[in-house]
């Protein structure tokens, strides 16, 4: 194991935002977490809806029902979906929307004051989307994600996954590096 151990461990007793969360990467994420690490405290999850009884209708529809969801499903039995009442709290929200357009303040109060950790996969993939929905979401979108990270007092990791394209024209292999603050793709210092 290296130095910062491994990414299991530290979710333990966590609390993870999950924006996105019925896309194909988030669901990925979800299962792999409550299958590899069931002592996360709780897994909020953001889905595009206007009330939390449309979010629960789409995570039960667009998640859980999942042939994903099987192995998870077959090692908790009878006790799956009090696992899952237990772990999982749906978030009716939109990234394109200033603090997510949440309506309930106690759930708002919630998430800003117990949230270790947040990881937004919430984006339009679709490259005939309308510019004002694509924008809204891909580019607002990240803007709202880091303006609510900043009220979020226990906030220890906030994890950004974008869209394609997002190393400009180069091509080949294209190597995961960090950049530097003021440094573009091509390495020229602003």
């Amino acid at each position: 194991m290296d130095q910062f151990g491994s990414i299991a461990h530290f979710l333990e007793d966590k609390n993870v935002l999950v924006l996105g969360a019925a896309g194909f990467l988030a669901k990925i994420f979800v299962e792999k977490i409550l299958r590899v690490q069931p002592n996360v405290k709780k897994l909020y999850l953001l889905l595009r809806a206007t009330d939390a009884e449309s979010a629960t209708r789409r995570m039960h529809n667009e998640i859980l029902r999942k042939d994903l969801f099987k192995l998870l499903k077959e090692n908790h039995g009878a006790k799956f979906n009090s696992f899952i009442s237990e772990k999982v709290t749906m978030v009716p929200g939109d990234i394109s929307q200033e603090n997510f357009n949440l309506k309930d303040s106690n759930l708002l109060q919630e998430l800003y004051n117990k949230t270790d950790v947040i990881v937004n996969l919430a984006a339009t993939t679709n490259f005939d989307e309308r510019y004002d929905v694509a924008l809204g979401l891909n580019t607002f979108g990240a803007k709202h994600v880091l303006n609510f990270a900043k009220n979020c007092i226990n906030l220890r990791v906030l994890v950004h996954v974008s869209t394609a394209y997002v190393c400009g024209e180069r091509g080949g292999l294209i190597v995961e590096d960090p950049y530097q603050l003021g440094v573009s793709l091509n390495g020229v210092q602003d």
